[in-house]
């Protein structure tokens, strides 16, 4: 099952749909998947931001096989998955509006035409449209769960202006470690990926502001797993990696919580 968000923006057609869905909306586990560089579309009155059909391919337009692990990890999980139906070009879900890269005029070597020298009217109104939306079904979707763990899904490019990034799952946290800490204790030997904590991006490059916004205040276990992309390219990569994500995950949480178990047994 799955349930989708509404916008009145103009910049979305009826035929287009909303600006982003939650699958799996009946799963009764104990986590909440998030991948908000879902997908490479855009708005059809965005035209292409002048930007060639290749580069819209790219990783500049989204997290390639981010969605496939996510949606693989929401049904292993049984749990539901929050994810953006337009490229983070239009905007960029995991940034809040006041952020300049929320729709970045400049994404590694690439000059993003189409949103460069935006006015404040029209920022807001790209915000109003497709972050917004977002923000609020996400946050409805936690408000109807019991302290679900909050798990983001990302994938990075293994070559970032012609260097190349030898890590390969970097495990995410902003200032509650908890989980980061249990899954950083467990995936090395579990998946066989080179890991580390906050690589190839972390706090300071603003990219947990999913994680601050909707995990932080409310206390919830949470991270956010950035996957390098040419380990999972096709679907039997994304299937593999799911597998071993999710017993992970599983794991790190069961971890943090049988000690608390265990405590509120004595007396």
């Amino acid at each position: 099952m799955q349930s989708r968000s509404s916008s009145d923006s103009p910049l979305l057609t009826d035929v287009e749909g909303p600006p982003a869905e939650v699958l799996n909306t009946s799963g009764g586990g104990g986590f909440l998947l998030v991948c908000e560089h879902a997908s490479n579309r855009l708005p059809a009155a965005l035209g292409d931001l002048g930007l060639s059909a290749e580069a819209l391919r790219s990783h500049i337009a989204w997290d390639p096989g981010a969605f496939s692990v996510a949606l693989k990890l929401s049904r292993r999980l049984d749990s539901p998955l929050v994810a953006a139906r337009f490229s983070r070009l239009a905007y960029d879900c995991n940034r809040p509006p006041e952020a300049p890269d929320a729709i970045a005029e400049q994404s590694e070597v690439y000059r993003v035409h189409g949103n460069v020298g935006l006015n404040a009217f029209e920022r807001a109104a790209r915000a109003e449209a497709l972050y917004a939306p977002f923000r609020s079904l996400l946050s409805g979707t936690i408000a109807k769960r019991s302290s679900p763990v909050i798990v983001t899904v990302h994938s990075f490019t293994p070559v970032y202006r012609g260097v190349r990034r030898e890590v390969e799952l970097g495990v995410l946290h902003d200032a509650d470690a908890r989980l980061a800490d249990a899954v950083l204790a467990l995936a090395p030997g579990a998946t066989g990926m080179n890991t580390a904590r906050n690589q190839p991006y972390g706090p300071l490059d603003g990219v947990t502001h999913t994680l601050r916004e909707h995990a932080l205040p409310a206390g919830l276990l949470n991270v956010m797993l950035e996957i390098r992309n040419d380990l999972i390219s096709d679907e039997a990569s994304c299937t593999a990696v799911a597998a071993s994500l999710a017993e992970v995950l599983t794991a790190a949480v069961d971890s943090i919580r049988a000690p608390q178990s265990a405590a509120g047994t004595g007396g």
